[in-house]
């Protein structure tokens, strides 16, 4: 817990004040002697003088830990300390530090540092939890070979590294690869370990694990597959083989994160490693896969080569994101990860972007790095890393990533190392392109054409809005993919890559022999917003670009939508006779025709009302969206038991891409049936489901048909002792309910026994959910808005992290009307005048507020 200290203002940290660390670690030894109210953690540390760094004093950091006692080469020392570590006068050359501390795992609800769940210790240091466990300097830059001993009662006692040796009540670790503090980890309890071996390109042997509660060794299978499909991909593709005899993941149910890349003992959160067909969905399936593989991943582009400071966090986290996402296109259909991607960048980074959240993917000051662990710096990281890659072509970028490899293993680096590599490799001039690690905002493209003799040319013009503190941007490099489509639907110009370096610029096509229609920014070539005057309902019958395809098909959606909002319009027919074909065409990916339904979300069409000076309503932005699923539906009736039919999976349950494509269709199908039969067809799903996601996607619907007694009781019986199904049954409640029924949901669910609001887990599924449901959160009355920050002002006190990233529910409050700007003006303000506000939730509110 956060001391309960009078308020001080936060200390801002900038990017242009880094300074290296006085002294260089030779090496680490730690010794815990585990109990959950007293803890005793014993270091021994070998420093020497840094020769490349400034004059400096010894500061170790240190929070909520007692110091027992402490010594400079077997001399007793007594340093000054504080509540933020301690400093102390030290030998000018090498010498050995040691110190134990005392600290309380069982007490700490933060989840940072060393803590315990359900009865097992874990801990959790990214970005600055180490120094909750010991004095050290914790900063990514201070890389350190650690050997760990762990004793206590637990059975399994696991760290970093390799065994070293074992016995009763004990056991050694070895890492041999230095890192830094950050990716230290410890895992004690009664556990159960999956096994598993892989053997790498050069003939190695490794163990793995996946180590969970009994009882759930049924739930390991899937992970441990993806884990050794992740391991034989980043050989195959990046050629990078892991290099400790063993590999461990544990599963812990109550973490922060979704999993963490601690060197060869991965934490996960338990959500994101276990699964069944009986108790997972397909989406939880691939979500899973891709976690595993992100986290592996960070083996090379985190812990081999991490980061000099949290300013360059982008630098691991937006390169692994790029990584996991190529990995699950080639696993599963490319076409569909690439909408799934822009659907969720739209979603979650756009809006960051547009708000009083923006930042740089490469942030210039923060007060509380939790709160940088953002969709900017994650998402819009991987999308700069994609652009980089286009420019300059595959080959030329698997040169630079190989070398980047090369000569920065063992580092700690930075974005200019990164681009440098590609300097050398490509003879490539980047300083242009690093603007986009350092302007924050979303680029607006605006694309005309004109036509004449032959000759079609395309002018490109791009602006940036301002962000906070960045009034005036500088023109982006901008890789634009176009190709151009002729009268009857044929390609006259494949895909080619436009650099846009300028406020404006135009391209001209020649010797064409009729006026082509273009296609523009395919595949999502840059992360932008795109205006152009094109035929959307052509380009969603000829595009062979998947994505432009889509996006037209999309854009159709928004405008159809804006008309029905704005001018009270019925449902524009030729789009959906458009959208028909698309989805009657039995050649295409099941998954992509149901994205092709997928529709665009509230918060997106309150943008795009926004955007068009139009005041958002988001109960009548859910009215449109309601009434346009129906018309759907009675539009499409005649052949909805066809595609139905299509979609159903005989064979048995596999969570591959073949199957769930037409889990998804189907889904899409019922839904649209429900509108028609009241929910009998969802019922008959229920019954009948063998998987949970047939089971979750019919009782969602019985929910929206208002038939969801006795199926919401009978699944909670059925389910009540998973606790992971349990959350999807909390969620489900409010996600799927109408507006003003799912705030009502809320308010009872958070009375219920099983609502453990200290799980982030579990208030993740009711309040992420009700953060989510646009009409719900905003609903006119502000009941939403109250209930979310009574419950953000309570948790606050255990787990500042979950609590601060919960606030970003609030950064869109601007684009709404002046009652409800008031109405959320007025909780803002009651969580600043909490007292002992957490320095997490103080920044990210500030910064709301700001705006």
């Amino acid at each position: 817990m956060k001391d309960a200290s009078p308020q001080i203002t936060p200390e801002t940290i900038y990017l242009k004040d880094y300074t290296a660390f006085g002294w260089q670690i030779e090496d680490v030894h730690l010794t815990f002697h585990l109990s959950p109210g007293a803890t005793r953690v014993v270091s021994k540390i070998h420093f020497a003088p840094n020769p490349d760094a400034p004059a400096q004093e010894f500061f170790l950091h240190g929070e909520e830990v007692n110091l027992i006692r402490a010594s400079i080469n077997g001399e007793v020392v007594s340093p000054q300390v504080d509540a933020h570590g301690l400093r102390c006068d030290v030998p000018s050359g090498p010498f050995l530090w040691e110190c134990e501390v005392e600290i309380a795992p069982e007490a700490n609800t933060a989840l940072e540092g060393l803590y315990m769940s359900s009865g097992m210790y874990c801990t959790q240091c990214e970005a600055e939890g180490f120094r909750k466990i010991t004095f050290y300097p914790d900063r990514p830059d201070v890389m350190a070979v650690f050997t760990t001993r762990v004793e206590g009662e637990m059975p399994v006692l696991l760290s970093n590294g390799n065994l070293k040796g074992q016995g009763d009540g004990w056991a050694e670790w070895h890492d041999p690869w230095p890192k830094p503090a950050y990716l230290f980890a410890l895992v004690a309890g009664d556990l159960v370990n999956h096994p598993g071996a892989f053997k790498t390109m050069s003939g190695k042997d490794v163990a793995l694990n996946i180590y969970v509660r009994p009882g759930d060794e049924g739930k390991c299978a899937f992970g441990m597959e993806a884990l050794i499909a992740s391991m034989k991909w980043d050989e195959e593709v990046y050629g990078r083989e892991y290099d400790l005899d063993i590999f461990n993941i544990v599963a812990v149910d109550d973490f922060n994160m979704g999993a963490m890349e601690n060197k060869g003992l991965n934490v996960f959160n338990s959500s994101c490693v276990l699964a069944s067909p009986e108790t997972s969905t397909d989406g939880n399936f691939e979500r899973i896969e891709a976690i595993i593989a992100h986290e592996y991943f960070h083996n090379w582009t985190g812990n081999r080569i991490t980061c000099r400071d949290w300013f360059q966090l982008c630098l691991k986290e937006g390169l692994t994101v790029f990584r996991d996402g190529q990995f699950t296109s080639d696993l599963r259909s490319a076409p569909v990860k690439r909408i799934e991607d822009v659907i969720q960048l739209r979603a979650r980074q756009f809006p960051e972007d547009q708000g009083p959240l923006a930042h740089p993917v490469r942030p210039e000051s923060f007060q509380e790095i939790n709160n940088f662990y953002t969709a900017t710096v994650y998402e819009k990281g991987a999308e700069v890393i994609g652009m980089l890659k286009t420019l300059v072509g595959d080959d030329a970028y698997a040169k630079a990533v190989d070398l980047y490899f090369d000569r920065h293993d063992g580092d700690a680096a930075t974005i200019e190392d990164w681009l440098k590599v590609f300097e050398d490799s490509t003879g490539r001039d980047l300083a242009q392109f690093k603007r986009w690690y350092s302007q924050a905002g979303t680029p607006f493209v605006d694309v005309s054409e004109t036509w004449e003799d032959g000759t079609f040319t395309l002018t490109l013009s791009q602006k940036t809005p301002p962000s906070p503190g960045q009034d005036v941007k500088e023109p982006y490099v901008i890789p634009v993919a176009v190709g151009l489509i002729g009268p009857n639907g044929d390609e006259v110009l494949e895909t080619q890559v436009l650099e846009l370096t300028e406020a404006e610029q135009s391209f001209a096509f020649e010797g064409l022999s009729a006026r082509p229609v273009a296609s523009v920014l395919r595949g999502f070539s840059a992360p932008v917003v795109l205006t152009h005057d094109v035929d959307r309902a052509f380009l969603l019958a000829h595009d062979s670009d998947p994505f432009n395809r889509w996006e037209a098909s999309r854009s159709l959606a928004r405008d159809c939508l804006l008309a029905m909002i704005r001018d009270g319009a019925a449902p524009d027919a030729a789009w959906l006779d458009g959208l028909e074909k698309v989805l009657r065409d039995s050649t295409l990916d099941p998954a992509y025709r149901a994205l092709m339904l997928s529709g665009p979300t509230a918060a997106e069409m309150a943008q795009l009302l926004h955007e068009n000076g139009v005041t958002p309503d988001p109960q009548a932005i859910w009215d449109a969206q309601d009434q346009l699923s129906q018309a759907m539906a009675e539009r499409w009736q005649a052949f909805l038991p066809e595609l139905t039919q299509a979609s159903n999976v005989t064979a048995p349950y596999k969570p591959n891409a073949d199957q769930s494509g037409k889990r998804s269709l189907g889904a899409a199908m019922l839904g649209l049936t429900r509108r028609l039969d009241g929910g009998a067809a969802a019922q008959a799903q229920y019954q009948a489901a063998d998987n949970m996601t047939l089971q979750l996607s019919a009782l969602a619907n019985l929910v929206r048909a208002g038939q969801e007694d006795p199926a919401l009781g009978h699944f909670y019986d059925q389910w009540k002792n998973d606790r992971l199904v349990l959350d999807k049954w909390f969620g489900l409640q409010v996600s799927a309910s109408a507006p003003e029924q799912a705030i009502d949901r809320v308010d009872t669910l958070v009375a219920h026994p099983d609502f453990d609001w200290q799980n982030p887990n579990r208030f993740r599924a009711v309040f992420g959910a009700l953060a989510m449901h646009h009409a719900a959160f905003h609903h006119v009355s502000g009941r939403a808005y109250a209930l979310l920050t009574d419950w953000l002002i309570k948790l606050d006190d255990k787990n500042p992290q979950t609590t601060a990233r919960m606030c970003s529910a609030f950064q869109t409050w601007k684009r709404y009307d002046a009652g409800r700007q008031a109405l959320i003006k007025t909780q803002l303000d009651r969580i600043m005048a909490k007292p002992n506000l957490s320095r997490d939730v103080s920044e990210m509110v500030s910064r709301i507020l700001a705006s």
